[in-house]
């Protein structure tokens, strides 16, 4: 199972005082050292984090392979042909959420999207689409033409947050989860078998399976055990432990986490 380091939240950082520093071109050689596979990038409409200067520096400078993530936004896109990245994850946007917030519309979005992929790929780059762990979807994107989907963690995480994390104590608690503990677990149990469902007839029907978002060095264990996801793309939780850590640390961290399915 290969890992893809998420740099976007060197990015915030840095915006948050519209400075210099911390440069997120600082983390490649970091991540590269530490035994990670890929740098992953979200590129937002909003340039909110990572900029059109970040995304081409990353690109032209990396070692590793870069996972570019994208909306469907047709300026986006000319960028993303321009910069022709290793691969485009085509994920769904609004300027308002604080993050990215479930899986994309393919059955809306069909026709766009396959013209999108048609493009990616003619142009040398590997396209992705980020999917909630639904057989409808699966199968769409399959008649897309995308050669991998990334299911959307968000709900396993969440659920697993609000059931170990004591979320429910904080201002960050997702109301909708505030449940009894017996209800949290028969849902965390639920959205595990969709994922592991989902990864076995995504790989059925030839695609490559990646995974993320909102996991963390507490809830990937699980996600590690199921059989056919490759790729792991995780960012926050190891930038947030590498300030107390250092970055490197961080990610070897998360890498020993990872390596112990394979023990």
């Amino acid at each position: 199972m290969f890992l893809g380091v998420n740099i976007d939240h060197i990015a915030v950082l840095r915006e948050a005082r519209k400075i210099n520093d911390p440069d997120p071109l600082d983390a490649v050689s970091l991540v590269k050292r530490a035994g990670a596979d890929q740098i992953t990038i979200h590129l937002r409409e909003d340039r909110r984090h990572i900029n059109d200067y970040d995304a081409k520096r990353i690109i032209e400078n990396s070692q590793l392979p870069v996972n570019l993530e994208c909306a469907m936004d047709e300026e986006i896109m000319k960028k993303v042909i321009e910069l022709s990245p290793h691969r485009a994850t085509i994920v769904p946007e609004k300027r308002e959420e604080v993050t990215t917030e479930g899986g994309l519309d393919v059955m809306k979005n069909f026709n766009n999207l396959q013209t999108i992929s048609k493009k990616l790929q003619k142009n040398g780059t590997e396209v992705s689409l980020f999917i909630d762990p639904n057989p409808r979807a699966i199968e769409l994107s399959k008649d897309i033409g995308a050669q991998w989907i990334e299911l959307h963690t968000g709900l396993y995480s969440n659920i697993y947050a609000m059931l170990f994390s004591n979320l429910s104590y904080t201002k960050h608690s997702i109301k909708e989860l505030e449940l009894p503990r017996i209800e949290l677990k028969k849902l965390l149990e639920k959205a595990l078998k969709e994922l592991v469902e989902s990864t076995a007839y995504a790989n059925s029907l030839g695609l490559k399976v990646a995974a993320g978002h909102g996991l963390n060095y507490q809830n990937v264990k699980e996600i590690c055990k199921i059989n056919g996801i490759v790729e792991l793309n995780i960012g926050q939780c190891i930038i947030a432990r590498s300030v107390f850590t250092g970055f490197e640390k961080a990610v070897v961290d998360m890498l020993e986490l990872i390596k112990q399915k394979n023990r």
